[in-house]
């Protein structure tokens, strides 16, 4: 369910079917597919018997100064999920779980107010603990992509990409590419090896409205009482280009704090000068 007031008894983040998501996937040519539904896995039911298809997640999780994170976690199990979700709000249990059990993940879209209030100390754990950033997002804006890159290549951690998509006219946006890989284990083994390049596009003003008045009318399919709800639809613009208003200047303060509290470690920070240009 989304996390809207008001909207959250009555609204899906996604009313996508999984299968229907990965024909649309194989149609668009890619070899192989996953989906990170938030703290879910119940695509697998619908996927698990294709052999193109891992499963992984997107865990909401808390991090030690007291915010929150989303997290990608790559090819899981179904026990693995009841594993994740004990201990999403105890990071230390949760990335030393992760490590013991040899998973990939990766820092999702960093540099937006998507999971709320931020600290300097995030970014210390971002460089220390996570293994992979994700730097291209097909709904973050430009500026959020170019600022996790940027902190990708300062730190040397492996680059990871995808749609993001909430409506079928989204999804495969974005994309992850290892090059030469033929097979499941060799496209993640090139992730940890940080072959991995991130394809395709990045979010948009009219994107965003599309997607979040799609939903809302999949809403209202689903649940016809909600009928009476259908003229906020005329607020959505408005309200999505505050939210680029808002996320633009988070990524630019965030970065900006970010390369401050890189300068003052150091000279081991000479890249910062092509992350200002970056943001």
């Amino acid at each position: 369910m989304c996390n809207v007031p008001l909207l959250r008894a009555v609204c899906r983040e996604s009313y996508n079917e999984p299968r229907e998501v990965y024909e649309k996937l194989k149609r668009l040519g890619m070899d192989l597919v996953t989906v990170t539904d938030h703290d879910s896995i119940d695509s697998v039911e619908a996927l698990r018997s294709r052999p193109d298809f891992f499963l992984s997640e997107e865990v909401t999780c808390r991090l030690p100064s007291g915010t929150w994170l989303h997290m990608g976690v790559y090819d899981i199990t179904e026990r693995d999920h009841v594993e994740i979700d004990k201990r999403r709000t105890d990071f230390e249990s949760l990335a030393a779980w992760l490590r013991e059990r040899g998973l990939f993940f990766s820092a999702n879209h960093v540099f937006s107010s998507l999971t709320g209030r931020r600290a300097l100390a995030d970014f210390e754990l971002f460089e220390s603990v996570f293994p992979a950033v994700e730097t291209h997002n097909g709904h973050m804006l430009p500026r959020a992509n170019r600022n996790a890159a940027a902190l990708a290549d300062f730190t040397g951690k492996a680059e990871v990409g995808g749609s993001d998509a909430h409506v079928m006219a989204s999804v495969g946006c974005a994309w992850t590419v290892v090059p030469g890989a033929r097979t499941k284990q060799e496209f993640l083994a090139g992730l940890r090896r940080g072959f991995g390049k991130v394809r395709g596009e990045a979010g948009g003003y009219g994107k965003l409205t599309r997607d979040v008045l799609s939903i809302g009318g999949l809403m209202m399919r689903e649940n016809p009482w909600c009928l009476p709800l259908a003229p906020l639809a005329a607020a959505v613009p408005l309200v999505i280009l505050g939210n680029y208003a808002v996320e633009t200047a988070y990524a630019r303060f965030w970065m900006a704090r970010y390369l401050r509290a890189r300068a003052m470690r150091g000279p081991s920070c000479a890249a910062a000068p092509a992350a200002e240009a970056a943001a």
